[in-house]
């Protein structure tokens, strides 16, 4: 096996590990069942679609028609919440990941293949020269158990860097200074309203390491270089093989496959352990998932993953 697995040919199949695929649903919440959060979503993601107008036009600016093209992408948006909040059923229930894949193809609809695609390579370019940095913090952790934990609040920090989370997005729109420190600072003290923590730490400490872990990876940036980056590496060094999973298509600053591959070869440059194991040992693969949106179907995984 190579070290990069492009499965977009291979077709799709459910994740193996779900106990029942017919009991399984990607969705939390029914749009259609629970007319509160029906009216809260669609105001928020219509609300949202002027800043994907924005980001549009501006990714192509040195083209003519995109503001044009921009605002037919926003009108047409609108004219498909309309319809499906109006309950004109398309599909038996309606979840949030509906309204991003709605999003997402109307971009490619009116050629805006990714239109935050300069600023995850800057993002990215930043968050590498911060890397080292970072290891060294958590290295400098005597504790395994304190070090895994600050290895998690990483993750959980990471993750507030979506451009696609209306209030995150007014927070990075206002404070160019806010990094992966300031993110650490506003995580809520534990136990957290899901909060399961313990249980895997207990587990990380006195059970054998995991022979193989797979990460889906979400955002660019900060995200995957400073949250999730940090965790393969401490996984890699129990001996765990890991397999990062990326989006084939752009959805908003989500790290596409091509990304991935990128930014993984330039983070070998900064850890011996993270090179040794990518180039050397091919215990670190890289594989593409052809997913419409953001959002995770474990009904529809490229087969190449499993």
């Amino acid at each position: 096996m190579t070290n990069q697995e492009n499965p977009a040919a291979e077709g799709f199949s459910h994740c193996t590990l779900l106990a029942s695929v017919d009991a399984y649903h990607p969705d939390t919440l029914d749009l259609y069942q629970d007319l509160e959060a029906n009216r809260y979503w669609f105001a928020c993601f219509t609300d949202m679609l002027a800043k994907f107008e924005r980001q549009a036009m501006e990714s192509q600016s040195k083209d003519a028609s995109a503001k044009t093209r921009a605002q037919s992408f926003r009108e047409h948006c609108v004219a498909v919440f309309d319809q499906l909040q109006k309950d004109r059923r398309e599909t038996e229930t309606l979840g949030i990941r509906n309204l991003l894949e709605v999003i997402e193809s109307g971009l490619r609809k009116f050629g805006f293949d990714d239109p935050w695609k300069e600023q995850k390579t800057i993002e990215n370019k930043a968050s590498i020269g911060l890397l080292k940095q970072r290891l060294h913090q958590l290295d400098s952790i005597a504790s395994e158990r304190e070090k895994w934990t600050e290895l998690v609040r990483g993750v959980l920090a990471g993750n507030m860097f979506d451009w696609g989370a209306q209030a995150v997005t007014k927070i990075l729109e206002t404070n160019n200074g806010f990094g992966l420190q300031q993110a650490l600072d506003r995580i809520q003290k534990r136990p957290w309203l899901i909060d399961d923590l313990d249980g895997w730490l207990d587990r990380m400490e006195h059970e054998p390491p995991h022979q193989c872990a797979t990460i889906f990876t979400d955002n660019a940036g900060i995200d995957f270089v400073l949250g999730i980056v940090p965790l393969v590496r401490e996984l890699l060094k129990r001996n765990t093989k890991v397999l990062l999973c990326a989006t084939l298509n752009p959805a908003i600053n989500d790290i596409t496959y091509s990304e991935l591959t990128r930014a993984i070869a330039d983070c070998c440059k900064e850890c011996d352990i993270l090179r040794n194991a990518y180039s050397d040992q091919h215990r670190l693969l890289l594989f593409g998932n052809d997913q419409i949106g953001p959002c995770l179907d474990f009904r529809m995984i490229s087969k190449g993953i499993l």
